[in-house]
């Protein structure tokens, strides 16, 4: 009998189960990150057409329940789906004696630091609304807040630097030192790739980035548009989460 015609053993079978879940951690880190920018975006955009304090209110409102809830989301989430990852690298490590999985990382991680300045900017601007509410203790209150969330994230924005670089270094100097090797006939691989992924994906990432550009006045959509964008941004993530 072929090696290659043998059953599996449990150790590769464990791998498959560990990378499928990796996967579908990071789908979720990603759709809830993209949700997050694209519903803030929405509506700061609509709080900015208001035509009165009555009709800002509820959108700043809105906005800031949006953000308050859209922090601890994408914590769970990315820590959920870097848990799976250096999960499946560990196991990888056991069985094969070499890591196949993450090679992206630092591509990934930049991506996901930039998506955190992206929400933490357009959170830092939600107190404004409630100073054109005339909710002027409201916003004064919440200008202390953003102001401490800035500082926070500057020294976390340098730590993160200066750690992405040396597991970058880090990254570079073992791939010098391997040599490569001849693989394991069990490896499962990366696992099967829903097609048409990478569409929706960039389908979501444009509607995002067109959000983006309205809120810092780029381009002045109609507000039909806007609503378009979203339900074409949230409808991407959540086929593509799927």
């Amino acid at each position: 009998m072929l090696l290659t015609e043998m059953a599996p053993p449990p150790g590769a079978r464990q791998v498959a189960v560990l990378r499928a879940k990796a996967r579908a951690a990071r789908r979720r880190a990603l759709a809830a990150l993209c949700a997050s920018i694209a519903l803030l975006a929405t509506a700061q955009l609509l709080a900015d057409r208001a035509a009165t304090r009555e009709q800002t209110l509820p959108l700043a409102v809105l906005s800031l329940a949006i953000f308050t809830a859209a922090l601890p989301t994408l914590a769970i989430t990315q820590y959920t789906w870097g848990a799976r990852a250096r999960r499946v690298r560990r196991r990888e490590r056991e069985l094969y004696a070499v890591t196949r999985s993450g090679r992206a990382r630092p591509l990934t991680r930049l991506g996901m630091a930039c998506g955190w300045a992206v929400m933490l900017l357009l959170g830092c601007t939600v107190p404004r609304f409630f100073r054109e509410a005339a909710l002027y203790a409201l916003a004064d209150a919440l200008s202390w807040a953003a102001g401490a969330i800035v500082l926070t994230s500057l020294g976390a924005g340098v730590s993160f630097v200066l750690w992405w670089a040396r597991d970058t270094l880090g990254m570079l100097a073992r791939a010098r030192q391997w040599r490569g090797s001849p693989g394991d006939p069990w490896d499962p691989g990366p696992g099967t790739r829903q097609r048409g992924g990478a569409a929706l994906w960039t389908g979501a990432t444009v509607a995002v980035a067109a959000l983006l550009g309205a809120r810092a006045h780029l381009w002045e959509p109609a507000t039909g548009m806007i609503y378009a964008l979203l339900t074409a941004a949230l409808v991407c993530g959540v086929v593509t989460d799927e």
